[in-house]
């Protein structure tokens, strides 16, 4: 390894300043739109470093938001700070932007290619809702009709996947959550009791974040019971499993040089240093992934991030594993090779700090910083995007690197290598049909709606097929606390309306 001398201090990134910012307005119109919250975010990392940083910024990303929409809005907060940066982006909908965004931006200034960057992100939907519901309108600036709205779920989704409503985060990541417990050898019940325990940690952090938009912990009973506050949405998962989006926050975090830093006076104690990562992704399309018990992709970032900490998970001393969904961390923390007493989150989680959609990762890099401010040596931030698709990691350090910041930073091949073959996707089917995954639909009042298995034909080809609500026999069985359905069989038959349905053996 290179002696940490010999890299030159205008070629190391370190990160400066974080700024935060929680909006919960008495009055509606009140409300901060996210140009607002971006821009307080950018200035409260600007005090947060001590230095004059945000007029000489070079780089500026923007992570995509989803509550309000303007015309190039990269450029309209370039604009408000008075800065024309050579790099000046906004971004695609992804969870994991923000781990990419830093990660490139620091990239950028190993380079030599900028001397300050930022990355910002912000959303208010709280307001934006509360506003749609009462009719109120906003004194924001206008909304961009004629911008394109982001492509999301539906819109790389099989028809048939969108037909029977598992084609949002909330309906599709039960998938994964019902074949990782059952390949683990789980019943439902441990695997509902390990989300149990682990969100109950979540939310212990939340409660300690002043940032957060829920500060109170729950205990595992309180997440995983249904009750009125708290209703099934998609079989195994209840309100409170699942990412709040409904908040107002803005996020930023200011990186430059280590030289720039030192000539700006920044206290070193500031200073955190980000020290590499990796990326890797799945088609958009989840219903060509070869299984759903494992990522390869999060299989291949997690081991690159592990190899820079030599190897061993647990030589992080703070994380944060994305946490839209329980079975995101779960699946991490055991590539990670962690233990289930895994404290996941310096944040708090999607679910109680609040998911401010596409951004949540950039407070979590926040609260990293000040985690490692406060002593925490060596930090492992990981950020998930889509349907367990888009995967992006960073590990950050209190002491500067010993070797210079890594330019290749994708993992593609290693886990495109471990991809095994997919099964050809059938919209019409007969016969046996065994589970591979399952959910089931639950409407606003706690009624089942219908449940969805996805199946290997006999001739091994996957399908999905619908449960009706009246099957109570098939349902039970899907449902049943003790025993998993994966890998039951049962009868697939076409339904008038064209959708293929599947009725439980008697004996599987």
């Amino acid at each position: 390894m290179t002696d940490r001398t010999n890299i030159p201090e205008d070629r190391i990134p370190v990160i400066v300043g974080i700024g935060e910012i929680v909006d919960r307005p008495n009055e509606i119109t009140a409300g901060l739109e996210p140009l607002d919250l971006l821009e307080q975010a950018l200035r409260r990392a600007e005090q947060d470093a001590g230095a004059k940083l945000l007029g000489e910024v070079q780089s500026l990303d923007v992570v995509n938001f989803l509550s309000w929409r303007y015309r190039d809005p990269e450029k309209l907060l370039a604009e408000r700070l008075g800065v024309a940066p050579a790099h000046c982006y906004y971004g695609p909908v992804g969870g994991e932007s923000p781990i990419r965004y830093i990660h490139e931006a620091a990239k950028r200034i190993a380079r030599g290619e900028c001397t300050v960057a930022a990355i910002c992100g912000a959303e208010a939907q709280s307001t934006v809702t509360k506003a749609e519901r009462t009719g109120v309108k906003l004194p924001w600036t206008p909304f961009a009709h004629d911008v394109e709205e982001p492509k999301r779920g539906a819109a790389f989704q099989k028809p048939l996947a969108v037909k029977l409503g598992v084609f949002r985060p909330v309906t599709v990541y039960p998938f994964y959550e019902a074949a990782s417990s059952a390949h683990w050898g789980q019943t439902p019940r441990e695997a509902m009791a390990e989300s149990g325990t682990l969100w109950s940690r979540y939310s212990e952090a939340a409660a300690q974040n002043p940032n957060a938009w829920l500060k109170r912990r729950y205990t595992p009973d309180e997440i995983t019971t249904p009750t009125a506050d708290n209703r099934l949405i998609a079989w195994p998962y209840n309100k409170l499993m699942v990412a709040n989006p409904s908040v107002n926050m803005g996020g930023a975090l200011l990186l430059t040089s280590l030289a720039k830093a030192r000539a700006a006076g920044i206290a070193e104690d500031k200073l955190v240093y980000p020290l590499g990562g990796a990326s890797a992704e799945e088609p958009r399309d989840y219903l060509l992934r070869d299984q759903f018990y494992e990522s390869h992709p999060q299989n291949a970032v997690l081991k690159a991030v592990m190899n820079l900490a030599g190897g061993d998970g647990r030589q992080f001393d703070a994380i944060e594993l994305y946490s839209c969904f329980p079975c995101v961390p779960k699946m991490a923390r055991r590539t990670l090779g962690l233990g289930p007493d895994v404290q996941p989150t310096v944040t708090g989680g999607l679910t109680f700090f609040g998911a401010p959609l596409n951004t949540y990762m950039t407070h979590a890099a926040c609260a990293m910083v000040r985690r490692v401010r406060d002593g925490a040596k060596l930090g492992l931030l990981y950020g998930q995007g889509g349907f367990v698709t888009k995967h992006h990691a960073l590990v950050v350090a209190k002491a500067p690197p010993r070797e210079a910041l890594a330019q290749e930073t994708s993992v593609q091949g290693e886990a495109d290598h471990n991809k095994r073959a997919v099964p050809e996707f059938v919209t019409e089917a007969s016969g046996k049909g065994k589970v591979e995954s399952f959910t089931v639909l639950y409407g606003r009042g706690g009624d089942v709606e219908h449940g969805v298995v996805m199946l290997r034909t006999q001739d091994d080809r996957r399908t999905l097929a619908r449960i009706p609500a009246s099957d109570g026999a098939t349902l039970a069985r899907l449902l049943d606390m003790e025993r998993t359905p994966v890998g039951s069989l049962g009868e697939i038959t076409m339904a008038a309306d064209g959708v293929p349905e599947w009725r439980v053996a008697q004996l599987s």
